[in-house]
């Protein structure tokens, strides 16, 4: 028998030799079995021992085999040889013996099993535990997302995040083009999915195009101008019109497209970048909306509005990402782009 087990194992220990180390507690000179416990096998974890140890060995346990363990572990049998012999030396047991052709675990190894499977339970937990709380300090996604992409590609988009199980936590808001890129010029953001901005707004930024979008005359149903109106355009003065804030992205390819028609002045005007009101009111009233196709995308659909039959091709503007040129993205922000990509894709389909 090996001298540390025999040591381990002595019986009738009457007083604590001295070249072992006594129980927590000695109780004096009774006699008592296995209470006198070598220096190899009482110290708490034996520098010698690595995680590749614990690794293997359970391993190997599962499979009675190092040549099914080498397999699974992705190394060679030798190299799966060589740890359980460390082991066991750091042990001073023998923990596997042959068995016939093949292993099985011995009555110390059976001991040690529950130990070492219990320990990397707890590594694992530990871990999880650390990566847990980095998720719950790290900062969530920021994305800037004009209205019209965030009624019509966002949500597509967010499924298919989601479905990532990434864990990552992302922000979402919704604004003007021209307030997104000043937030994301200052850090606020880390991504706007917008229109492409002028080229004196777009200094220190890329731009990623996704497809194409223009602007459409909403109505209610039953609108007089769907009433084959000769000439709509010229109509359009006798109506309330709700077109877009003068800082809003869409107001140029408003402008040019109501003065390429022949519109000069619009006596009933509403200025609004508010959608809600926008709807609201359209639906309950003669007005005109002059607006991105996206953002009443949903209500044209459903019919609860419909959309003149112009034709506003030159309004068409590219929308897309916007990222700062000196930061890269990080890994969910990253998916998050990818899933992005893929619902606009769905959405709309490039011509």
């Amino acid at each position: 028998m090996n001298r540390d087990v025999a040591d381990a194992y002595k019986l009738h220990c009457l007083s604590p030799p001295e070249n072992t180390i006594a129980a927590p507690q000695w109780l004096g000179k009774m006699t008592l079995s296995a209470i006198c416990l070598t220096p190899r096998l009482y110290q708490l974890g034996d520098p010698r021992i690595k995680f590749r140890h614990l690794h293997t060995f359970l391993e190997v346990a599962r499979q009675r085999s190092v040549v099914k363990a080498a397999e699974i572990l992705h190394v060679s049998q030798p190299a799966v040889t060589k740890t359980i012999r460390e082991l066991e030396e750091a042990l001073g047991v023998a923990i596997f013996e042959r068995d016939g052709r093949g292993i099985r675990i011995t009555r110390y190894g059976e001991i040690y099993l529950r130990y070492a499977g219990a320990a990397l339970t707890a590594l694992r937990q530990g871990f999880d535990a650390v990566s847990q709380e980095l998720f719950d300090a790290a900062p969530p996604v920021r994305v800037g997302a004009l209205p019209t992409v965030s009624m019509r590609i966002m949500p597509r988009a967010m499924s298919i995040f989601l479905e990532q199980k990434t864990g990552s936590r992302i922000k979402i808001v919704t604004g003007e083009n021209a307030v997104l890129l000043e937030q994301l010029r200052l850090g606020d953001l880390d991504l706007v999915v917008g229109r492409l901005a002028a080229p004196e707004k777009m200094t220190g930024f890329t731009f990623e195009h996704l497809y194409s979008e223009r602007v459409v005359l909403a109505v209610r149903p039953g609108h007089p101008l769907l009433e084959g109106c000769p000439s709509i355009f010229s109509s359009l003065p006798t109506f309330p019109i709700l077109i877009p804030t003068r800082g809003s992205i869409i107001r140029p390819f408003v402008e040019q497209l109501l003065i390429a028609n022949g519109v000069g002045s619009l006596p009933t005007q509403v200025e609004t970048v508010s959608h809600a009101f926008g709807r609201a009111f359209t639906r309950s009233s003669d007005a005109v909306w002059i607006i991105s196709e996206g953002v009443v995308s949903g209500d044209l659909a459903e019919g609860f509005l419909v959309s003149l039959p112009v034709d506003t091709s030159e309004t068409r503007g590219p929308v897309g990402l916007t990222l700062k040129a000196d930061q890269p993205p990080s890994a969910p922000q990253s998916i998050l782009m990818q899933t992005i990509r893929q619902a606009a894709t769905e959405i709309m389909p490039l011509p």
